[in-house]
């Protein structure tokens, strides 16, 4: 897979996740891929969420894993 699937991939994955966070008052951003690692920004509500990391991983982090097996870790930047 090329740079640029694994972009696109992560990016439709993003897009399948970002409406449960939209309902709830928060969004997803990409900021980068390095690797085996997506680093991403969780925004609005997910900020002060309690269960942002639970989030983080059981959604954002398998769906991702679904679209680009490869990816071992997704984590959030604050």
């Amino acid at each position: 897979m090329t740079t640029q699937e694994t972009l696109e991939n992560v990016e439709k994955a993003l897009s399948e996740i970002r409406p449960f966070l939209e309902s709830d008052g928060g969004n997803i951003k990409l900021l980068s891929i390095e690797d085996t690692v997506v680093k991403v920004q969780l925004e609005g509500a997910c900020i002060g969420c309690s269960v942002n990391q639970m989030t983080l991983k059981n959604g954002v982090e398998a769906t991702i894993k679904k679209y680009v097996p490869h990816i071992e870790q997704v984590i959030n930047i604050d």
